[in-house]
């Protein structure tokens, strides 16, 4: 009897799940516990493994498609079985395809919605690409295979390691790649790798009266889907539902920054990774929010939640959207030990190797767009938290001193954003007082 397949549940809240990409197509041979199909979550991508061994066939949902969890999508035939009557017609996934296929612009050749949407974004010709797929049709790895032939000119080695994002800024841009310093993995650049790099000499920019490229002007279109829907609906219903009361501090980082250095030149001794801002922001944070328990803290239906544990949820920018893994019991654990397992789950994060529950139970969350040069901005509620900490750079100021005397110091703006419903103005002005003073003076709180 063929095996179903169906598109599983992973988080308990989750209704639907959109299909990235196919590791294996109708008609191969696969193994039960073979990786042979990516979704997107509203939260992390997914592998899926087989549920049999044997034929794949009968794939009724596309790259791209958003489909009800439990919908039957493909099936694992044995030796002599037959796809069942009926099978491939799902209605429930041809309902959900069509919202997405009627967003997608029209492709001259056959390709799938995941490679139409890439080959739009990046501006490839998809007349020029070599379909590998079913009937030739062009997929998301012959796309990616394409805009990766337009390489810059070789780094050292041979090869310049790059996002496509990246290589679309580059070329737009006019920066040699193999200049580019890159921050992901093994050393890949990223996009906003490109975006901060400020090469020593720019193509000059061309003048005004230069004729106008030819060809369409249409803007693109995007389908709204996968995290960047539900990035759009949390925050969407965060701002219109919630009663944000803000505060800001300006904060004196110069016990701060001296006493990073300090941990710093301990772990170098030790041979231990250095402690970044964010690790010691995380935790003095931690440990503000024990003596503050009402912004550590939840709504629910008919109550109020104060939770136990101290969760820190550590937003991390990607090319698709924003992601928020957690520390958990972040009041508990050292800087050093914060430090290693916020570099782990941001890198993670940047790879799209986060498991659900490393994404999940936050109860208060720190948004850092210091590292971008952002010098102060006010962030939305990430429901059902109570609150939320937005962190900016730290720049020189004029600072006076109790004498009277104006001097340079290095000062950073925080921004706390606290839901209305939960928490008094009172409650979240203590807290946020709480927070400078511990920042000013980090070493009496963390040892």
């Amino acid at each position: 009897m063929p095996v179903e397949m169906i598109m599983p549940k992973v988080d308990m809240d989750q209704e639907t799940g959109t299909v990235v990409e196919w590791r294996k197509q109708n008609g191969d041979q696969v193994r039960e516990g073979e990786i042979i199909l990516v979704i997107e979550t509203d939260k992390v991508a997914i592998d899926v493994e087989s549920p049999g061994t044997g034929t794949l066939d009968g794939i009724s949902a596309k790259e791209g498609d958003v489909v009800p969890i439990g919908t039957v999508i493909a099936y694992i035939l044995g030796e002599g079985e037959s796809l069942p009557a009926g099978a491939g017609e799902a209605a429930a996934v041809e309902a959900q395809a069509s919202k997405v296929e009627t967003a997608l612009p029209p492709a001259a050749v056959s390709a799938t919605p995941v490679a139409q949407n890439i080959a739009s974004a990046y501006g490839v010709d998809l007349a020029g690409v070599t379909g590998t797929g079913r009937d030739g049709k062009v997929t998301k790895a012959d796309v990616e295979a394409a805009i990766a032939a337009e390489t810059a000119p070789p780094a050292a080695d041979g090869k310049v390691y790059a996002s496509p994002a990246a290589r679309r800024i580059a070329r737009e841009q006019g920066i040699d790649l193999s200049r580019v310093p890159g921050t992901g993995p093994k050393g890949r650049i990223q996009g906003f790798d490109v975006e901060a790099f400020t090469p020593a000499l720019l193509p000059p920019v061309q003048p005004a009266d230069s004729p106008v490229p030819t060809g369409s002007m249409e803007p693109e279109a995007i389908p709204l889907i996968g995290m960047r829907k539900t990035i759009a609906e949390r925050m969407t219903y965060s701002y219109q539902t919630i009663p944000h009361i803000k505060f800001t501090e300006r904060v004196d980082m110069t016990n701060f920054v001296a006493a990073r250095k300090a941990m710093n030149a301990h772990a170098e001794k030790l041979r231990d990774p250095k402690v970044s801002a964010t690790a010691l922001l995380v935790k003095l944070v931690a440990v503000a929010l024990r003596s503050h328990p009402w912004m550590n803290s939840s709504l629910a239906e008919e109550a109020i939640l104060l939770h136990k544990e101290i969760n820190i949820g550590v937003a991390v920018a990607l090319e698709t959207g924003l992601i928020v893994p957690v520390v958990r019991n972040a009041d508990m654990k050292g800087v050093s030990q914060l430090a290693a397992e916020i570099n782990d789950l941001a890198g993670r994060a940047r790879e799209g190797k986060l498991v659900s529950s490393e994404v999940k139970g936050g109860t208060f969350t720190i948004s850092n767009l210091g590292p971008f040069g952002v010098e102060k901005f006010e962030a939305i509620i990430n429901p059902p938290e109570a609150a939320i900490l937005a962190v900016g750079n730290t720049h020189p100021e004029a600072v006076p001193l109790p004498d009277g005397q104006i001097v340079s110091r290095p000062v950073m703006h925080i921004t706390l954003s606290a839901d209305h419903r939960i928490v008094d103005g009172a409650v979240a002005a203590r807290f946020i007082t709480d927070l400078k003073d511990r920042f000013e003076d980090p070493i009496l709180t963390t040892y």
